[in-house]
């Protein structure tokens, strides 16, 4: 005889206990859904965000700095303020050192200025303009593109390849004439070809220093012999010459050119021989030099840029009016002092933050604790782990500030960054990190 159930409120006994039991299954999924999908949300486009420390999700405008230091070894107070004291004094005796009236020693990784002497100041910058030639040429042409040269660049002065008007020859040529030699004909036809005019080209070359970050250059010629415009003269600040650098360096062709010792090619019609040298006596002069670029005119004085890579150390280097005739070798000097005082002074670090506790406020969110089901209000942000490498004094700290893309709505998605984590030495910002919840 079957055994009758004991109802309660009506509901028997067996159909109470599988209510329970779907109750803690839903329960147990939700807690394990969350697991999986940990408060993240995707980034956004709206950059205007920011965070630190415990701020409501809704501020769009709020920005503090934490104040963080990123030694990989531990540096007393007192070795830290004698290395400071070190190198302020060995950079102002360098600076009075240099021949140079403008220099800059940047590092290659993050576009900071190491050292700098009268940096910002804008100066007339020769054939070290070529680089920016070149690197545009690369971009936008094709080096089996044939260059007819005109009237206008037959005419330019020396340094020139010689070549007659309605002459040919193939682009990637004309680029080894161009950074091995210096030609000034070979840099108009070159802006001729690709721009249909030499001011239509000037006008592409500052569209370029614009979009890597130069805010200190002009560009009249593609040459770099002196010229003006309703835009201003021809001319470039040490810092911005060494950020253009900066970017060209990272062009594999470019370096190949760069850094041929020479070139033989002709003409497209094969009636004509040319051979080119490469005139940086740098690259064989100095260990780790893997391009660079000089110029002179009477006006700019002796000119040189060129980019270092060794022992985990990477440079460009930027000289503006570094003396006139006949002191053609100051560049040289100038260029060795940088470097000796980049390599004394500065080493590869990984600078990125990994203990960073943040908060940032929630909304949406569920968990299950101890005490039950709770509804978080802010949640712990959390740094990528991706390296980053750059180049710091003893003396140097890192500080960060958080930048958050949107509010925060839970649950997101795991592997989205919600923001990022911006690291500075002193107002230079070096690099940055995803941020993740």
């Amino acid at each position: 005889m079957k055994k009758k159930e004991k109802k309660r409120n009506g509901i028997p006994a067996r159909t109470r206990r599988g209510i329970l039991a779907a109750c803690m299954v839903f329960f147990f999924s939700l807690q394990i859904f969350q697991g999986k999908m940990l408060w993240r949300e995707s980034t956004g486009e709206n950059p205007g965000k920011v965070l630190s420390g415990k701020v409501p999700a809704e501020e769009n405008e709020r920005t503090q700095i934490m104040e963080t230091t990123q030694q990989k070894e531990p540096v007393s107070d007192a070795q830290t303020a004698q290395e400071k004291e070190i190198r302020e004094q060995e950079r102002e005796q360098l600076l009075t050192r240099l021949y140079a009236r403008s220099a800059a020693l940047v590092d290659a990784d993050s576009g900071r200025v190491l050292l700098g002497k009268e940096e910002h100041v804008m100066r007339p910058m020769a054939s070290t303009t070529k680089i920016m030639t070149c690197i545009l040429a690369l971009e936008k042409g094709n080096p089996k593109d044939l260059v007819t040269a005109s009237a206008n660049a037959v005419a330019q002065p020396k340094v020139h390849l010689g070549m007659h008007e309605g002459e040919a020859f193939y682009l990637g040529d004309l680029l080894y004439s161009l950074m091995l030699e210096s030609h000034n004909d070979s840099a108009v036809a070159i802006a001729e070809h690709l721009a249909g005019s030499v001011p239509q080209f000037a006008g592409w070359m500052n569209e370029k220093a614009e979009e890597i970050g130069c805010t200190e250059a002009h560009f009249v010629t593609p040459n770099g012999l002196d010229g003006e415009d309703v835009g201003g003269v021809h001319s470039i600040s040490a810092a911005d010459l060494a950020k253009i650098m900066n970017y060209c360096r990272k062009n594999k062709t470019f370096l190949e050119i760069t850094q041929a010792a020479d070139h033989s090619f002709s003409n497209t019609e094969g009636t004509r021989q040319y051979q080119v040298q490469n005139k940086n006596a740098f690259l064989t002069m100095q260990n780790g030099i893997v391009s660079g670029k000089t110029g002179y005119t009477s006006k700019a004085g002796y000119c040189y840029v060129c980019s270092y890579e060794e022992n985990g150390r990477s440079y460009s280097i930027a000289l503006l009016a570094c003396g006139w005739p006949n002191h053609k070798n100051y560049k040289w000097e100038d260029a060795k002092k940088l470097i000796a005082y980049g390599n004394e002074h500065f080493e590869r670090k990984d600078i990125r933050q990994q203990n960073v506790e943040q908060q940032a406020e929630v909304t949406g969110g569920i968990r299950f604790t101890e005490d039950g089901w709770e509804f978080p209000q802010s949640v712990s942000l959390q740094p990528g782990e991706e390296t980053i490498e750059r180049l710091l004094a003893l003396d140097e700290t890192v500080t960060t500030q958080v930048r958050l893309d949107r509010k925060i709505t839970l649950p997101t998605n795991t592997d989205t960054a919600v923001g990022s984590l911006e690291l500075y030495v002193g107002k230079d910002l070096v690099g940055s990190q995803k941020l993740y919840v």
